[in-house]
């Protein structure tokens, strides 16, 4: 399951309007409005997919977080439930605050007060868990073989290699399918690593993905993680908020102008540019030579096939929208390759706009094909 082992929500099938950015990212959306489409635009069109990726890792780090205290307190109330007899709560009543829930898509300042308490929490339980040097506490195994990759891979960071970018769909505990199974659990140590992976293939000057970010965030986030130790999801807040407003800002309105509007990507609109372009070319230059050739109309007739391709290439192109592939209910994520439109308010648009490209197309072909096979000819 993507982002650890949260649940996705449901799609708002109801929804009358354009999704938001924070709809987007909490996987509330379909195709082709959905995260997979927004991953697809950030990386092909707006050359910034490492600003979503941060936001994801960051994403996941806070859902690693949550799987570990809630395996903690799983472990604690198994191995020794005498604690809960003897009053010794601390851990067990921390943990009470996390039940399942999905990981919040927006700003910080966005949640909503239960939300925020609950994060708060879980932070001054990790900050409070790492000032008392539990670093190696865990249920009783952790992620086997994936710990010992981690751990490497610190070592790689600090003799100055670099490791291998996961994919963002990607799930650390992957290779778990029963909740209940040794492998499901986390160690204190992976936490501590998602935490340095973070800084050092985002954040720190010449990383792998450097991203641009305010250098006071920067900053915090470097002495926190390498000065404070901490590891806790409140250090990630203020860059991750920073990342969520400026995609909101600055990619958001452009992903939806591409894909609930139109249903091509800018390679294929290109495409249908050169191929319009050409066939009107070819168009005029027969329809002048019918004309002062004085060819009979039935000739002319064959005027239809390139005014009529050239006319729907280039309408096409100019709104972004091949009207009959639209019609059909399919949208371009990448070039020559389609999905389905499923979000239903997209559907909507995408149909009346569509419709009006085509009434357009019709419109001008059949102006230009009138025009040039009754126009008299004369014979030079």
């Amino acid at each position: 399951m993507d982002l650890m082992d949260t649940p996705s929500p449901h799609p708002d099938l109801n929804r009358n309007r354009l999704p938001t950015l924070f709809e987007v990212l909490s996987r509330r959306t379909m195709a082709p409005v959905d995260l997979f489409s927004f991953y697809i635009y950030m990386r092909d069109q707006q050359r910034s997919v490492d600003y979503l990726d941060f936001w994801l890792d960051v994403s996941q780090h806070m859902s690693l977080c949550r799987h570990y205290v809630r395996e903690l307190r799983r472990s604690v109330l198994v191995e020794t439930p005498e604690l809960e007899k003897a009053g010794s709560k601390r851990s067990s009543q921390v943990l009470d605050h996390f039940p399942d829930m999905n990981d919040p898509a927006g700003p910080s300042s966005e949640l909503n007060a239960d939300e925020r308490i609950k994060d708060q929490h879980l932070s001054a339980f990790l900050r409070q868990e790492n000032g008392n040097g539990n670093t190696n506490h865990s249920p009783h195994s952790s992620l086997g073989s994936q710990q010992s990759g981690l751990r490497a891979s610190n070592e790689r960071h600090f003799n100055g290699e670099r490791p291998p970018r996961a994919s963002f769909m990607s799930n650390p505990l992957d290779n778990t399918t029963n909740s209940n199974s040794p492998a499901h659990t986390v160690a204190r140590a992976d936490i501590r690593a998602s935490a340095e992976k973070i800084l050092y293939t985002f954040l720190l000057p010449g990383s792998e993905r450097e991203i641009i970010l305010p250098q006071g965030i920067l900053q915090d986030i470097t002495v926190s993680i390498e000065e404070d130790g901490r590891d806790d999801p409140e250090v990630f807040d203020a860059a991750k908020d920073y990342t969520f407003q400026a995609m909101e800002r600055d990619a958001f309105p452009g992903f939806l102008r591409s894909k609930a509007l139109g249903n091509l990507v800018p390679p294929s609109s290109f495409v249908r540019l050169c191929l319009g372009l050409l066939a009107m070319f070819g168009g005029f230059w027969a329809a002048f030579a019918c004309i002062l050739l004085d060819k009979p109309k039935h000739i002319r007739c064959w005027l239809i096939l390139p005014f009529t391709i050239g006319v729907y290439s280039l309408s096409s192109q100019q709104y972004s929208i091949d009207p009959v592939l639209a019609l059909c209910g399919l949208s371009e994520y990448t070039f020559m390759n389609w999905s389905r439109i499923r979000e239903p308010y997209v559907r909507r648009l995408i149909n009346k706009r569509a419709s009006m490209v085509l009434f357009c197309t019709v419109l001008i072909g059949v102006a230009l094909i009138v025009l040039f096979i009754f126009v008299p000819g004369k014979r030079l």
